[in-house]
């Protein structure tokens, strides 16, 4: 069995969350379900939830260049963080979506070259990496 190796991680593509329901909208989106409306509750929830994305995709886009932050997957590997610091910069991280920082990069480079991280969706960062930014994930 040594020879066995794991070649990666499997990162998830999305995130699970928990919403509370009262028993009558429950109800109501299981006769929706029943009539072939969708195929189960998480297909009406994560519908309804794009429809309301979708009425408020101004408002998102106005927010999102006022605040400069990005919107969708935003990667920061090992080469990135190493360029930054020989330039002497900082980075502060803002994005909406999923922001991922490698498995390669140290806590001690992420100090270097992280001045802040703010992430509205899911940051997939080490242990040691989320310890050592703790005062400056928002």
């Amino acid at each position: 069995m040594s020879n066995v190796k794991q070649l990666r991680e499997k990162q998830p593509e999305n995130e699970k969350i928990t919403i509370n329901l009262g028993f009558v909208d429950l109800g109501r989106i299981d006769l929706l379900v029943q009539e072939g409306f969708y195929s189960n509750r998480s297909d009406f929830i994560r519908t309804a939830i794009r429809n309301q994305l979708d009425s408020h995709v101004d408002t998102v886009r106005t927010t999102l260049e006022r605040h400069t932050m990005e919107l969708g997957l935003r990667d920061y590997s090992k080469a990135d963080l190493e360029a930054l610091r020989d330039a002497g910069e900082v980075l502060h991280v803002k994005v909406v979506g999923l922001a991922r920082i490698a498995s390669d990069v140290t806590p001690n480079l992420a100090l270097q070259t992280i001045g802040s991280i703010t992430v509205l969706g899911a940051l997939q960062a080490s242990a040691d990496i989320r310890k050592a930014l703790a005062d400056r994930i928002k």
